[in-house]
């Protein structure tokens, strides 16, 4: 197998577009191309991550219709479905296919037109991601997953629920505070200077989580181009290169052991770690799934960045923002940037590769630039986790 390098990417602005989810995919894919250096000719196959287009523009087969808008020829083009991970899921699958041997450069990425379907519609269709059987008839929908393990996370580490919140508030103050930096975010000069009262005293969503605890429905595409890492110099003076991805699966909830130790996410993580060898230790930064507050703390301990119990006091204390011991989510994360669910694990690693250029928005570089980053994408209730482990350096220290 050989190694992957990434030498091309694009992204688009996150909010309310009124283009097309085509329109929008092949403004990322242009930017990515033209990044790289490269046109159409060179692209070989396109992975494309979209979870509810046939709800949001009754087009089920938007990978296709991309290639074809994109002038890339009759090369396979397949859409990819896992929820908000679909597009970790495509990036995934297109590094493998390179590393195989059987395409040398291709085309990777998502887009969703998700706000553009409106709250309810939206939420509505975000939870057929749910196991339909038993948690659909109930009525669940994601808000109500998180806040029972928001629930369940001030149980299992003894941790009153009002002090809970709490430190979950600074996990919205944080990607807030980014968000507002980034000129491609959603919430880009909007809510930067949050305070704990602010996030506590937001309108109730489901208790315990109010709305600045969520992330917003958002419109956007991301996209980025990977080739043979033998080839990566001919196009980029500083190519970034895949050295480790995982994925797993999980069940229904109603089988899950404990909502803030989900199996999938665990597993994928290991098994990341274990392609790149590498350790939390080594990693500088993150983009991980930051759907909700809670949903940012049981990632950081499920990846092995902080024992079990300690994210929220290490939040709360600054150990994840500029300076800390694991800075996370410096682009704004979901809560800060938006969340156009079949883009969002293109947009974690387009902002990963930016931090790892000295490209990253004004005030949200880390210093020194990164040598490794890991991104972390979660599709429905935990029944898809994807991560990726990126690198400046095909030879792993």
């Amino acid at each position: 197998m050989r190694d992957v390098a990434i030498i091309g990417v694009g992204h688009t602005k996150f909010g309310r577009a009124d283009k097309s989810s085509l329109e929008l995919f092949s403004e990322a894919a242009l930017q990515a191309m033209d990044d790289a250096g490269i046109t159409g000719k060179d692209i070989e196959g396109l992975f494309m991550g979209a979870a509810l287009p046939g709800f949001e523009e009754a087009q089920v087969m938007p990978a296709a219709f991309a290639a074809a808008e994109l002038n890339l020829g009759p090369i396979p083009a397949t859409r990819y479905e896992g929820a908000c991970a679909s597009a970790s899921v495509a990036i995934r699958d297109a590094a493998m296919w390179v590393a195989s041997g059987e395409l040398d450069m291709v085309l990777a990425g998502g887009v969703e037109k998700a706000l553009s379907m409106g709250t309810a519609f939206a939420t509505r269709t975000f939870a057929m991601s749910c196991h339909s059987p038993t948690e659909g008839p109930v009525g669940l929908t994601f808000p109500g997953v998180f806040a029972m393990a928001a629930r369940r996370y001030a149980v299992e580490y003894g941790i009153p629920l009002d002090e809970l919140r709490e430190k979950m508030a600074y996990v919205s103050i944080k990607n807030h505070k980014h968000g507002a930096l980034n000129p491609l975010a959603q919430f880009y000069k909007k809510m930067g200077a949050l305070k704990v009262e602010d996030v506590l005293n937001a309108r109730l969503v489901a208790d315990p989580l109010t709305l600045l605890d969520c992330c917003p429905f958002s419109d956007g595409a991301a996209a980025i181009v990977l080739c043979a890492a033998e080839d990566a110099r001919r196009y980029s003076d500083d190519p970034v290169y895949i050295l480790g991805t995982g994925q797993a699966s999980g069940s229904a909830l109603s089988k899950m052991e404990d909502l803030t130790k989900p199996v999938s996410r665990i597993q994928s993580a290991r098994t990341a770690f274990k392609h790149a060898r590498l350790e939390p230790k080594d990693i500088d930064i993150l983009e991980i799934h930051d759907c909700f507050t809670i949903a940012e703390l049981i990632a950081l301990e499920c990846m092995g960045f902080f024992e079990w119990g300690e994210a929220a006091n290490a939040t709360a204390e600054g150990e994840t923002d500029m300076g800390g011991k694991i800075p996370t989510n410096m682009s704004g994360g979901l809560i800060g940037k938006g969340h156009p669910i079949g883009a969002t694990g293109a947009s974690q690693v387009y902002w990963i590769i930016k931090q790892m250029r000295g490209e990253a928005a004004k005030g949200n570089q880390i210093d020194p630039v990164p040598e490794y980053g890991m991104t972390d994408t979660l599709g429905g209730d935990f029944g898809t986790l994807c991560h990726l482990i990126l690198g400046r350096d095909r030879v792993r220290r």
